[in-house]
């Protein structure tokens, strides 16, 4: 067969064409999942991604810390049942493929598709996996700032703040009084408060004290695990423990970091340590990309975690609304694995599992004596529901009480390496 000119230049053209095309002649990009946050959660789904996907995704971490301080299990180390190296974990999700970006999330252009970073570079998504954690809200009790969480910590972020609040506690002296300014709802880790109340009535009571007191004012006028913290306070520290809910305190009026005071309607509490826990909010830059609604916190697919504000982004763990879920480093574990699932089947084509999760919050209340609570959930009619739940029995036997606790050390043992290695 004779191939005229006119069919030559013809043919190289097509040619031309054909290798032009992306993922005939030349090899498709891999798609790009970034992930902003690098504890519970944007750990966990960034791992569980790459390495799923068996180098099919390319993941990119943004955190700027080299090293996590876990806010879970903080609460030991201020009962001095944990060092505070023991809370501490590097990074170590290279392995698998992860690129770890070590700088502040600046903004999300989400038209772009892109993550500014703080030194003003950009960095592209196919899809965005924000995990962000919370913010306080420091105007929500009168006269408290940030300024003032130096003098009266709220030890709700991890790492200077729970040595400060550590440093504090230790110092006090026999007659001392704490204040602790309980948060409303919702907030980071429901039983947390109540744990540290404990294991800083554990603290005074190992130093011999026999006059020194803890007063709760709460904004609500219950907790989770209540019944259960109030027998241990009872059992375990007789007189140390005065929690008051609105009824009997009237309303928080405000905190006077430089005269150590906490006034409510009816009075004027002079303090020797002041642990103010505000009220929060979605992490900042979840809030300037627009993704939370009213309540300050983003809203999601409950079968996914997917923003139901933008498509291309996935949202879980302390900034979502994740229904009946609390806000634990268990839950953002678990829906984080649920993320990955959904991201890698968007993504790759893979085969994806209906989603469910899981969460149990452990709260220790004296040396070898811890409860929980916990259940399992699924996406029911728009939201995460709870089908299955537990909880500690008041009354129960201290053998019982004793193996929850070992049991509360083999998780974080086990969730740390899930999340970290």
């Amino acid at each position: 067969m004779r191939i005229n000119r006119r069919q030559f230049s013809a043919g190289l053209l097509a040619a031309a064409g054909v290798v032009g095309m992306p993922g005939v002649l030349r090899a498709q990009a891999k798609p790009r999942v970034v992930v902003i946050g690098g504890g519970p959660g944007g750990a966990t789904v960034a791992k569980y991604v790459a390495r799923d996907s068996q180098g099919a995704v390319e993941v990119t971490m943004i955190e700027p810390l080299e090293t996590f301080v876990t806010c879970f299990h903080s609460n030991l180390y201020l009962g001095d049942m944990r060092s505070f190296e023991s809370i501490c974990h590097g990074y170590k999700l290279g392995s698998y493929g992860v690129k770890h970006v070590r700088q502040f999330a600046a903004a999300i252009d989400r038209d772009k598709k892109e993550v500014k970073l703080a030194d003003g570079s950009a960095v592209p998504y196919d899809r965005l996996v924000m995990a962000p954690g919370i913010d306080i809200k420091f105007d929500s009790v009168p006269g408290y700032s940030e300024a003032a969480a130096e003098i009266m910590p709220h030890g709700w972020k991890p790492g200077a703040q729970t040595k400060l609040v550590k440093k504090q506690l230790d110092a006090l002296q026999d007659g001392a009084t704490i204040v602790m300014v309980a948060p409303p709802n919702p907030y980071r880790c429901p039983p947390g408060p109540y744990e540290r109340v404990s294991v800083m009535a554990k603290v005074l009571k190992a130093k011999g004290h026999t006059r020194s007191k803890i007063i709760v004012l709460d904004p609500k006028d219950k907790f989770s695990k209540m019944a259960l913290f109030q027998e241990c306070w009872q059992k375990h520290y007789p007189g140390m423990v005065e929690w008051m809910d609105p009824k009997m305190h009237g309303g928080i009026k405000g905190v006077d970091p430089q005269a150590m005071t906490v006034t409510t309607d009816f009075e004027t509490i002079k303090a020797d340590m002041v642990n103010v826990i505000p009220a929060q909010m979605a992490g900042k830059i979840a809030r300037e990309a627009g993704l939370v609604n009213e309540t300050g916190y983003c809203p999601i697919d409950a079968t996914n975690m997917k923003s139901a504000i933008d498509p291309n982004i996935y949202v879980l763990g302390d900034a979502s609304i994740a229904g009946a879920m609390p806000k634990s480093a268990f839950a953002a574990n678990s829906q984080a694995k649920v993320v990955a699932n959904a991201v890698r089947g968007e993504l790759t084509g893979s085969r994806t599992f209906p989603a469910r999760y899981a969460n149990t919050c452990w709260s220790v209340v004296a040396q070898d004596d811890t409860v929980k609570i916990g259940g399992r959930y699924e996406p029911k009619d728009g939201k995460i529901a709870e089908i299955e739940g537990f909880v500690s029995k008041t009354g129960e036997d201290a053998g019982i009480r004793l193996q929850t606790s070992e049991e509360n050390m083999g998780w974080y043992a086990g969730i740390t390496a899930d999340i970290f290695s």
